[in-house]
């Protein structure tokens, strides 16, 4: 077991995507805690469990190394170091808090908490709180700009045609049908040639259509 930095004595890291030759492949959080002094794994299992506590539906992983936890994104990292733990919230968490971080050495995306000070678990626990009600914003954000994005691209949908029962006459025949509130082979049996040819753009040659049509469903034009 190495002493608590091991060979991880380059202590000015800016964020944890920044690559250490000094990192040790790690598969799961346990096996980085592990890799520390008891006194070292106390510390970095406080904050494990704070975070867990936080936001229990978030999912652990290792990313760029270290342990992190993950929300729709990564939400939080956390390493420890030869003199200092370092906390990963990202520039806006860091820049929420700045009052409360003032004491602490930051850069930045990175918090330094020294080993020789107690750990501020409370407020790791405000900053976790803060990355997940910004983590949600963005979700929603993203899904109302999704739904946007698909309601304007969507197919639209053709208007029905209300004459589509008797496609065999013209156009401008359909259209004074429709005109005349006409949509179905019954509503038209009401009515009589000649009041079928008073309508604007019924034409003579579309009658023996209808009336073929409506033959075919034991229906006549009406008699005068």
């Amino acid at each position: 077991m190495k002493e608590a930095g091991g060979n991880r004595n380059q202590e000015a890291e800016t964020s944890p995507n920044q690559t250490f030759s000094y990192m040790q492949s790690y598969n799961t959080i346990d096996q980085y805690i592990k890799d520390f002094p008891p006194t070292i794994q106390k510390i970095l299992a406080s904050i494990r469990s704070t975070i867990q506590k936080t936001v229990p539906q978030a999912q652990e992983a290792i990313k760029y190394g270290i342990p992190t936890f993950v929300l729709g994104g990564n939400l939080i990292h956390f390493a420890a170091f030869k003199h200092h733990i370092g906390i990963y919230p990202g520039p806006v968490g860091i820049a929420a808090f700045e009052k409360e971080l003032s004491r602490y050495q930051t850069s930045k995306g990175a918090i330094q908490l020294p080993l020789d000070e107690p750990i501020p678990l409370n407020l790791i626990k405000k900053i976790v709180e803060f990355r997940v009600q910004q983590t949600e914003m963005k979700l929603k954000l993203k899904s109302a700009k999704s739904k946007k994005a698909t309601s304007k691209t969507a197919t639209p949908k053709k208007a029905v045609d209300a004459n589509a029962f008797l496609p065999t006459i013209s156009a401008p025949a359909r259209r004074a049908l429709a005109g005349e509130g006409i949509s179905n082979l019954k509503q038209l049996s009401k009515y009589s040639a000649s009041q079928l040819l008073e309508l604007h753009g019924m034409g003579p040659g579309s009658i023996p259509k209808i009336e073929e049509a409506l033959k075919a469903e034991g229906l006549t034009l009406k008699r005068v």
